[in-house]
């Protein structure tokens, strides 16, 4: 089952569904499925402790798939920040074809991943921001709706509105992030000017996602209200999954004089990646979207990815024909 859009045919994929460049997630096992099930499998740079650790990681995901696969890179604001530049350099030196950038000020990356030809994808979280993308010389947006994991933006609009709302004024093709889980949404994003969709969470409830076992299913087990949005008086609001540690940022940040050091010690990145490999859901923060809502199983990549193209044709060829008077 495959469906043709402008971004299955830029990136050379089946189904246009792309896996979200997930911290501690985002490794070869997970991505060489969701490429060998026809979508776009996306590997995450930092995630890989050095520069050549993530060479190591790239060569791994080509003994599991002979199919596109990418690699996501994303750039925030640090005290003592990761070598971007090297990251970069490995991911061009390893013949990578695709590139994710996400984060603040990508220009210099985006410039330099042209140069070798490298199609680039920018996640956005506001039109303005895919604007700015596209005359940067992206080749495709990510647009994130409210309701994604992760960072929405600071404005707040869900993917009803974003989506069509950027679709109306960007050029190059665009897929969409933020509550994405089934041929439903699918659908409804291709209706509402996408040419694919973006998916992170619901990956993450799958067999291949290399986390333990009680990390999927708290994600089958919550609903759509089982996130909080934390550091929105800080201005850098993040979605995360609900537990005693995300109650208790929430909490803290409340007060008018709380300022980050108030919570550093509870929202170590460290202390996520302990939670996802231990199974330790106190252990810290996790990244989880509205989508939980919506999952209600851990089947395999290829499982989800059929389920998913079945659903969207089904609506596509019989329930939407029946509408017609």
């Amino acid at each position: 089952m495959r469906l043709k859009t402008r971004f299955t045919e830029l990136v050379g994929i089946d189904r246009p569904i792309v896996q979200g460049g997930m911290m501690w997630v985002g490794r070869a096992e997970l991505a060489a499925a969701v490429s060998n099930a026809g979508g776009l499998g996306i590997l995450t740079a930092l995630t890989q402790p050095t520069p050549d650790d993530l060479r190591r990681e790239i060569e791994r995901c080509r003994t599991m798939t002979n199919k596109p696969f990418g690699v996501n890179l994303t750039i925030l604001p640090s005290v003592k920040p990761p070598p971007y530049a090297e990251y970069r350099q490995a991911i061009i030196d390893s013949g990578i074809k695709i590139v994710e950038t996400a984060g603040y000020s990508p220009q210099e990356h985006v410039a330099h991943f042209k140069e070798h030809g490298i199609i680039v994808i920018h996640k956005c979280t506001a039109v303005r921001h895919a604007l700015s993308a596209e005359r940067m010389g992206v080749d495709a947006i990510s647009i994130d709706g409210f309701e994604c994991a992760g960072h929405p933006g600071e404005d707040d609009i869900p993917g009803l509105i974003l989506i069509p709302a950027a679709a109306d004024k960007v050029k190059i093709p665009m897929i969409a992030s933020g509550g994405f889980g089934d041929g439903r949404g699918l659908v409804a994003a291709l209706s509402l000017g996408a040419d694919g969709i973006n998916m992170g969470t619901r990956f993450c409830a799958t067999v291949e996602a290399p986390i333990h076992p009680n990390s999927k299913q708290i994600l089958v087990e919550n609903d759509e209200r089982g996130t909080n949005l934390i550091f929105r008086s800080l201005k850098n609001t993040a979605r995360v999954g609900k537990n005693s540690v995300s109650d208790k940022v929430v909490e803290i940040l409340k007060r008018p004089d709380a300022k980050f050091e108030d919570v550093q010690h509870l929202v170590r990145g460290a202390q996520g990646r302990v939670l996802l490999e231990s199974g330790d859901l106190d252990a810290g923060l996790y990244w989880a979207g509205q989508v939980q809502g919506l999952i209600h199983d851990i089947p395999t990549v290829a499982e989800l990815m059929d389920r998913i193209m079945r659903e969207a044709l089904e609506i596509i060829e019989r329930r939407l024909p029946g509408f017609r008077g």
